[in-house]
């Protein structure tokens, strides 16, 4: 084995090491990481075992795929025997490398789930409601009121030792385990959010080391989440049909003998209240410490006085009345049981924590924290006082000019939680963090206590779904890099089981048009795959009769506020366009056809809805909620509205669909839909044509956006394509030289100009610090990306707080465009998934460096760029192993370039190639090379 060569990062279906799996054929993925130039894969061998120890000793009793003879390291799908219900499979792969030696990987594990309905021994239960009515303290759940949250347990006795335990739960609501005493898992809000009339994650944990042999105990906190709370502004809870939580547990324990025993919820459980007397994600949450019952999920407890616990019918699919065109007649639940599926995507979990950086008493007995960032999480309180004493916590994103919290732009999010102590002293307090809500916030208002907790008294809990960490961004403009981060602590606060708009008002949906145009932004920033292959499906899910693609997903339940798509005003174009755009962009960055093959109909289904409904090839028909661009400048917040503008944009985006659709149908070998959807686009572009070009590259419509959709849709011909870009930079000079773009036509701004050779006038607005511009929210203290442009100005103060969010992403989608064109990591347009790629920096004298490095699924890409006083650039590329890269660098023509201080053109693993007008072009093989670039 080669000691210049490793193989690592084995991961299967997006996930390193995952439990219950419910693929039937999994894909596997690994990197191969070297130091040495030239490093390539040439064959690889993956073997897959029932037990470790047959895998160590060679026996691959599952599969064996042989020696394959090529360079493919991702998505390679799992070919061997058949896996059934509960299967460990224990994997490893051996590589081959360009000199022919043998590279061994240690060994990786996937489990099954369970895979057929037949496997769940246990029964949906729930809470009696007699335990809440009992309870003076307690309230039952209502349409405005969350209840108390209940408490279940069930003693078992474990008759050996343990050899392996494996817990799968699932909740119509979020459901928290815990074995012993001791949680069964870190992760936060189990299960996920999906579209509940249509399917319901269920998860699989390792318990092993949580059980023992003898007495043992289990217990569960059953939590409101999505399924029963307060969802978007809907002045109601319950918007899935029901108030009724319930759950459905099934704990397998395999002792050292190699029997079985199983634990499964069922009548036998019982229930009562604990300390939690309500909660919910708007809300929040009510704690009373005095309510504890000690030992209550452990062994010896006495649940005497205990009730109980219900046994309730199973879910069902549930038809809801869009998916028939709006015929309630033939809407409700159906005999086919709800669908419960393994969860497909990284978990929720607290990520990090933060402390304050500053404690202020703006009014007496008010202390307010500044955390110094705005976030999605919830707080960690440690304290001591007595018995009864009310520590009220009350969250926002802001602070009024007299230092006190603001709170207006929440809406009807109360976002306090309150905890009631115990009763404690100094020595021993008492620690404290909800459960079952979060909020988004920088600042805490804490009131309740005489003196305030000591800033380690008091950390903030950061919590999203934790997809991996993918690129690292920085320049010499500090303005720039805080720019960034707001974007990248943008995606933390909103990428939560779905990617949402905001995270602290009425609302935190899964909003398609923010999704779509921060999407390329969101993959350069973190391994997004398994995220948005789970919410691709929330999207088809909510996908009606018609073929019509939501506003927002997972849907809300039939007979809410229809403003979201629902009855029959989905659709809405940018945003419904998310259902083509999303498989694309997965297909581009990450290499993956399977999520574009499995909901390729649905796609299908919606451009063909699109020319039903507008024949002539103008989309003027069922525009929806028609939100056009969004919050441009005039900001335009009508909706449901007609205008030309808004009419160029959505037959745009429909002449885009089908180009993207003609794409995947060619990757997934789909001749004739190819064909199909090329005529489309040729149609409905002409007749773009036709309606806004006169001519010469303008438009009859002279935005910036309209420019910018017709640049980066392809929608104009080649030879005005200059001109058009020309205009384009006019339509900004009309503006001051300033951006006036919206929700749309921000993602495409500067990219598009940096194509069109005007990357002076991209940097020019990147850097401008007036409003409206990315660095006056910097300016004034923006710590993530907000709503609006105008959300908070000098002159006017605080925008109306009906909608001002200031954790917003959409508008940091300039995020893409700081790691393609400044740092230059790019896509190579004919080789999706990045084997192969382009770093293409794109050099400006008002920065003196700028660099990224971007985690692929192949490995790190880097490429770092810094001008010298005498004039000299350096760019530093890294090319991971087993890819390759056409490194392009900024030289005229006359230019000296070197590689490690020897001539460019003779470097080992360089290739020169033809130049391009100002750059000078090499094939890179995989390995680290410094350039100089001498005048």
């Amino acid at each position: 084995m080669p000691a210049d060569v490793t193989i690592d990062r084995l991961r299967c279906e997006y996930l390193t090491d995952p439990l219950g799996v419910d693929e039937l054929r999994p894909r596997l993925s690994w990197q191969m990481r070297s130091a040495r130039r030239g490093a390539r894969q040439t064959a690889y061998q993956v073997r897959v075992a029932s037990s470790r120890e047959r895998l160590l000793a060679g026996n691959a009793d599952l599969w064996d795929s042989g020696r394959v003879q090529t360079d493919a390291s991702c998505h390679i799908e799992y070919a061997g025997a058949p896996l059934t219900s509960r299967q460990a499979c224990h994997w490893h792969v051996r590589v081959w490398d360009e000199t022919g030696a043998v590279v061994d990987s240690s060994p990786a594990l996937w489990t099954m789930g369970l895979l057929q309905p037949g496997d769940w021994q246990a029964r949906w239960i729930a809470v009696d409601p007699e335990v809440i009515r009992r309870d003076p303290d307690a309230q039952e759940p209502t349409a405005t009121q969350p209840g108390a949250v209940p408490l279940f347990r069930k003693a078992f006795a474990v008759p050996r030792a343990v050899r392996r335990a494996t817990l799968y739960a699932t909740a119509r609501g979020l459901i928290d385990v815990t074995l012993n005493g001791r949680h069964a898992t870190a992760d936060q809000f189990v299960p996920e959010w999906t579209d509940y009339h249509r399917r319901l994650h269920y998860r699989t944990f390792d318990v092993t080391d949580l059980l023992a042999a003898g007495e043992n105990a289990m217990g569960v906190q059953l939590g409101d989440g999505w399924h029963s709370g307060f969802v978007g502004w809907q002045e109601t809870r319950g918007q899935y049909g029901t108030l009724q939580n319930s759950f459905l547990l099934q704990l397998e324990v395999e002792t050292d003998d190699g029997a079985t025993l199983v634990v499964c919820s069922d009548g036998s459980w019982r229930c009562d209240t604990g300390p939690i007397l309500s909660s919910d994600f708007m809300l929040g949450e009510h704690y009373d410490a005095r309510r504890e019952r000690p030992g209550w999920d452990a062994a010896g407890f006495d649940a005497s006085a205990w009730l109980p616990a219900v046994e309730v019918a199973p879910p069902r699919v549930h038809v809801p009345h869009y998916a028939f065109s709006g015929n309630a007649a033939v809407a409700g639940d159906t005999p086919q049981p709800l669908p419960l599926v393994a969860q497909r995507s990284e978990p929720v979990r607290i990520v990090e924590t933060l402390r304050p950086v500053a404690i202020t008493e703006p009014t007496p007995g008010a202390f307010v924290y500044d955390f110094d960032q705005n976030l999605a999480g919830f707080v960690r309180l440690s304290v001591a006082g007595p018995a009864g004493a009310r520590v009220q916590l009350r969250h926002g994103e802001r602070l009024n000019p007299d230092g006190t919290l603001y709170t207006e732009n929440l809406r009807r999010a109360d976002a306090t939680d309150l905890y009631v102590l115990r009763g404690s002293d100094a020595a021993a307090p008492e620690t404290w963090q909800p459960r079952f809500t979060f909020h988004g916030f920088q600042y805490l208002e804490l009131t309740g206590l005489d003196a305030a907790p000591s800033a380690d008294a008091v950390e903030a809990c950061v919590v999203m779904s934790s997809t991996p960490p993918a690129g690292q961004f920085e320049c010499s403009e500090p303005l720039v890099n805080r720019l960034w981060q707001n974007a990248l602590w943008g995606q933390k606060g909103n990428f939560l089981t779905v990617p949402t708009d905001c995270p602290q008002r009425d609302e935190r949906l899964g909003w398609m048009g923010d999704a779509q145009v921060f999407l390329r932004s969101a993959t350069y920033n973190m391994d997004v795959a398994a995220f948005f292959t789970k919410w691709m499906q929330d999207v088809c899910d909510s996908q009606d009769i018609d073929g019509v693609f939501p506003d927002v997903a997972p849907r809300l339940r039939e007979g809410a506020d229809n403003f979201v798509g629902l009855d029959g005003l989905g659709g809405a174009a940018g945003w419904a366009d998310a259902g083509v755009i999303v498989p694309w962009t997965l297909w581009r960055v990450y290499g993956d056809t399977r999520v574009a093959q499995r909901h390729f109909d649905a796609m299908v289904r919606w451009l063909d809805w699109l020319e039903r409904e507008n024949p002539a090839g103008i989309r003027l028909n069922k525009l929806g909620n028609n939100y056009g661009d969004w919050l441009c400048i005039p900001s335009d917040t009508t909706f449901r509205t007609h205008s030309p503008m808004k009419t160029l944009l959505a037959t745009a985006y429909w002449a885009d669909d089908a180009a993207k659709l003609a794409e995947l149908a060619r990757a997934l070998g789909r001749t004739a839909d190819a064909e199909r959807f090329t005529a489309m686009f040729h149609r409905v572009r002409d007749a773009w044509r036709a309606e806004w070009h006169v001519g010469d590259g303008r438009l009859a419509v002279e935005t910036q956006t309209a420019y910018l959709l017709a640049l980066a849709f392809d929608l104009l011909p080649q030879e005005v394509r200059a001109r058009a870009a020309e205009h384009l930079v006019e339509a900004i000079d009309r503006e001051g030289g300033q951006l006036s773009t919206g929700f749309i036509g921000v993602s495409h701004l500067n990219p598009q100009l940096t194509l069109a050779g005007r990357a002076d006038v991209a940097y020019r607005l990147l850097l401008s610090r007036e409003y409206p511009s990315w660095l006056y929210p910097v300016l004034h203290g923006a710590t993530t990306i907000w709503e609006r442009w105008n959300g908070w100005t000098a002159e006017d103060g605080f925008f109306n707080p009906q909608m001002n969010s200031f954790n917003h992403y959409s508008l940091g989608s300039v995020s893409e465009w700081l790691f393609r064109h400044v740092a230059g990591i790019e896509l190579d347009p004919a080789a999706p998934g990045f084997q192969r790629f382009v770093i293409r920096p794109h050099v400006d004298d008002r920065l003196e460096y700028a660099g990224a490095s971007y985690q692929t699924h192949y490995g790190k890409i880097e490429s770092r760029w810094r001008r010298e006083p005498d004039g000299t650039l350096e760019l530093h590329a890294t090319v991971p192993a087993n890819t390759s890269a056409i490194v392009c660098i900024p030289a005229g023509e006359n230019a000296t370039i070197t590689e490690s201080e020897a001539p460019a053109d003779h470097a080992a693993g360089l290739e020169s190639l033809p130049r391009e007008p100002e750059y000078a072009r090499y094939r890179a093989a995989a390995g680290k090379f410094c350039f100089r670039v001498r005048p």
